[in-house]
């Protein structure tokens, strides 16, 4: 009897720790100022999904004078939002051990805008002069060269100012889904032909959920919690009631507007960003070696990246692609 009460005694304590046991603490630091892109993450802080698997997480807001990266990587952040696969590429080549778990953007958002009349496809934009900045220039442009004939000498470089190209419709320019088009129809009163560059091939995935190795190795658990409750988070956000992330979102961001955000979702859904391809099956956040292989094959034959890299190290595919909110698609 008395072994039966100590067990009994055992159980009602470990219940009452368990009852009373704080959520794990998690941040996730995102690339730049908090908008509709990062809206499922959110979602999930919002209505307790992360808190269900046993995660408080914290959302850190990127921006222009902030490296949530290099927080991660020195420890004091848990999950990093990626901005595309070539990040991951050069962590690999710099021997930092940063792995994409998930990626939640199955498209990269980078557009290429152009006047109505002027270039109405993507062959059209071969004879405009074209507006990119550095970064897109020393990437995405050297593919644009390598695999479609654009020319260095039709490129100018982009100062993120759309009054050249609102001046001058020979001109065409990069933008974000939902950040340049948007402020076209807005100043320009017209809405511009856009160009998804994922649509013509470029195979990135964005809006990856990385983390360090050793995160993987340390707390699978949290890792798994946090990709599967992000992955729910996704869905909830764009086809459930989203409003108290928005709310969320505007408070970390107070520029951003319920008009734009509107935009943002709808352009997402609209270009199948976060849910096309392998999310149709896998889920949301499907990350997987051959499209990240292709991705590699694609930069490496543009010279963006050197060849002989273990891409592989860069991407763990045990987290995501288990169909897990698929049930919440409406």
């Amino acid at each position: 009897m008395n072994h039966m009460t100590t067990a009994v005694s055992a159980l009602l304590a470990l219940a009452a720790t368990t009852a009373g046991a704080e959520n794990v603490k998690a941040t996730y630091g995102t690339n730049w100022l908090a908008q509709a892109e990062h809206g499922g993450f959110y979602q999930s802080v919002a209505d307790g999904t992360y808190a269900e698997c046993g995660l408080d997480v914290e959302i850190l807001p990127g921006g222009p004078q902030v490296n949530n990266r290099a927080l991660m990587m020195a420890g004091k952040i848990d999950f990093h939002m990626g901005g595309d696969m070539l990040q991951a590429f050069n962590a690999v080549k710099e021997g930092i051990p940063v792995v994409s778990v998930a990626a939640i953007f199955q498209k990269h958002p980078q557009v290429i805008i152009a006047h109505p009349g002027e270039a109405d496809s993507w062959e059209d934009l071969k004879d405009l002069t074209l507006l990119i900045g550095d970064n897109g220039f020393a990437s995405y442009y050297q593919w644009m060269i390598a695999e479609y004939g654009f020319t260095v000498e039709q490129r100018k470089p982009y100062t993120f100012n759309p009054a050249p190209f609102l001046a001058d419709k020979t001109v065409g320019m990069q933008g974000y889904l939902s950040s340049e088009p948007y402020v076209i129809e807005k100043e320009g009163g017209f809405t511009p032909n856009v160009f998804l560059i994922a649509d013509a091939g470029y195979s990135t995935y964005a809006t990856t959920i990385e983390t360090m190795k050793n995160t993987i190795e340390t707390k699978p658990e949290v890792v798994s919690c946090f990709v599967d409750g992000s992955i729910k988070g996704w869905y909830n956000y764009l086809y459930g009631d989203n409003a108290a992330a928005n709310d969320m979102i505007k408070a970390d961001n107070p520029d951003m507007t319920d008009e734009k955000i509107a935009f943002a979702i709808e352009k997402m859904k609209a270009n199948g960003i976060a849910d096309s391809g392998d999310a149709e099956t896998l889920g949301i956040g499907a990350i997987t070696e051959e499209k990240v292989g292709d991705f590699y094959a694609k930069m490496v034959a543009a010279g963006v990246i050197e060849d002989g890299l273990d891409w592989k190290a860069a991407l763990d595919t045990s987290f995501a692609n288990k169909g897990v909110g698929l049930d919440l698609k409406k």
